[in-house]
């Protein structure tokens, strides 16, 4: 018996691990998304190579930047001297700010007037708001990030006043609602926002990975759209959910940097991706992390399938404990939530449209504060034109 050729087995073990970097190198640009996750064959470690193929290709998809306009292109003409009112849940919200500062600037185009009422974040402040926006006897009402059942009442008065009344993130899915009654509703799908940052993590793990999830279960709303995601997490053995934080929203100062010392403390090394309901968690565990010594740029990587305020793009291009975010489009938003108006308006069917989903990195939003993709202002334009 003849012995083993040590330059056979050396060679081996070169390509051997020639093709394992290979594998890492293509995670490590899918993850930094740099051209988006591999699509190929999973590594041998990971045990959901369909889910892993299926969540590459919605990533790669969901990252590219120069996406065109594909919403309405037909609709009725600008109706003249009309008035629209936006009821706040709070300005101090990014999304809803932002999403009043796109309304404003449709209302300009369109020739319309706008008045932002601030609810200021309190159930008697939303109510107030509202109760004052029907006083006013506007044309339209704009339910801007609240839950339409905390203001039944006033709901009756507009409905019984016959002014229409559309809604943003008021209900848990796009379009027309009966009970409460919104002319629309203005909102990406929930389902589509959860399960693409849990493909995210997916993907840019490779298929293993500790995740921590925040979210705030009294929203009805959120716990929805946190179940989405776990139940996503779950389709690739690998990635482990070690901790479900249920923290809520107005909590989060003070209690998420605690529960960020916490979970260090039990898992250390084996958290490696977090995913919150809303960026602004990141922002509050972002000064525990630092504190800990971890990375800006993490682990763990942080997504957030929130609104995507600046706050978030900041601390994603300067990667400061936050990988992506999966923004709303605000500002286009603000646009077609004037467009259902005029629709309405005109006594047409709202469009029917909504936005899809996007990933913002560090790498494909170029410094921007915001996610505001290209050609839906010149299409509604276009469209009131006649």
């Amino acid at each position: 018996m003849y012995p083993k050729d040590p330059h056979r087995r050396t060679a081996r073990r070169s390509t051997r691990a020639a093709a394992a970097l290979l594998t890492v190198s293509a995670a490590l640009v899918a993850g930094c998304g740099g051209g988006g996750p591999s699509t190929g064959a999973a590594p041998p470690t990971a045990g959901c190579p369909a889910v892993l193929a299926s969540a590459g290709a919605a990533v790669a998809q969901a990252e590219k930047a120069d996406t065109s306009w594909h919403g309405p292109t037909t609709g009725p003409a600008a109706v003249p001297g009309k008035s629209i009112v936006y009821v706040a849940q709070t300005m101090t919200n990014p999304g809803v700010a932002g999403v009043a500062k796109g309304v404003e600037e449709a209302a300009k185009a369109i020739g319309w007037q706008v008045r932002v009422i601030d609810g200021e974040g309190t159930p008697a402040g939303i109510q107030a708001a509202l109760s004052q926006a029907i006083t006013l006897a506007p044309s339209g009402i704009v339910i801007g990030g609240f839950d339409p059942q905390l203001t039944s009442q006033q709901m009756a008065r507009a409905e019984a006043a016959r002014i229409p009344v559309i809604g943003w993130h008021a209900v848990g899915s796009p379009g027309p609602s009966e009970r409460p009654r919104l002319f629309t509703n203005v909102t990406t799908k929930v389902e589509d926002v959860a399960k693409i940052s849990a493909d995210w993590i997916i993907a840019r793990s490779e298929g293993g990975a500790g995740v921590v999830l925040f979210t705030d279960d009294s929203i009805p709303f959120a716990r929805n759209k946190s179940q989405l995601i776990r139940k996503q997490l779950a389709t690739c053995p690998g990635v482990r959910l070690l901790s479900y934080e249920n923290i809520p929203i107005p909590d989060a100062a003070s209690r998420t940097a605690q529960a960020v010392s916490s979970l260090l403390s039990r898992f250390q090394d084996e958290w490696t991706y977090s995913v919150a309901i809303n960026d602004l968690y990141f922002a509050d565990a972002a000064p525990a992390l630092r504190a800990a010594g971890k990375p800006g740029a993490g682990p763990p990587f942080n997504i957030g399938a929130g609104d995507g305020d600046p706050s978030a793009f900041q601390r994603i291009n300067s990667e400061q404990f936050q990988a992506a975010t999966v923004p709303e489009p605000l500002n286009q938003q603000g646009w077609q939530i004037v467009d259902e108006f005029n629709r309405a308006f005109a006594e047409q069917p709202a469009s029917g449209y909504v936005a899809p989903v996007h990933i913002a990195t560090a790498q494909n939003s170029d410094g921007a504060t915001s996610w505001d993709p290209s050609g839906y202002r010149e299409g509604y334009r276009r469209i009131w034109a006649g």
